[in-house]
């Protein structure tokens, strides 16, 4: 398994390929550089690591250069607000258009009250 994810010239896969846990320092995933506060920044795939499964395809994660990369853009008032917004719209019930205060499930599609409401008349 070590042998098919080991790549570094990118003979074979077409990108520096590593197996898991084993790429080389300078480089890492979207994750890693987000944990650090960078982003890619618009630089291209610099290398790949390879995780093998049985009876799947491998997982594939992208690796960038760290040196390369840029520090996160700050947010401004308004992705802010943009935000708040968009997190109070999945906390509102289209049924009884209360705010829930919890992120409706997509399973119900609704408040939980108003999904079960035989169930909230026992109780």
């Amino acid at each position: 398994m070590f042998a098919k994810c080991f790549d570094p010239t990118g003979a074979r896969h077409g990108l520096p390929t590593y197996p898991w846990r084993y790429a080389p320092d300078g480089l890492a995933t979207k994750r890693q550089l987000r944990a650090r506060g960078l982003r890619p920044g618009g630089q291209a795939i610099a290398a790949q690591i390879l995780r093998p499964r049985y009876r799947r395809g491998p997982l594939v994660a992208y690796l960038y250069r760290v040196d390369r990369a840029k520090p996160v853009r700050p947010m401004t008032p308004g992705m802010w607000a943009a935000l708040a917004k968009a997190n109070r719209a999945r906390r509102t019930c289209p049924a009884c258009r209360q705010d829930a205060g919890y992120v409706i499930p997509t399973s119900l599609g609704m408040c939980v009250p108003c999904a079960y409401p035989e169930e909230q008349r026992a109780a």
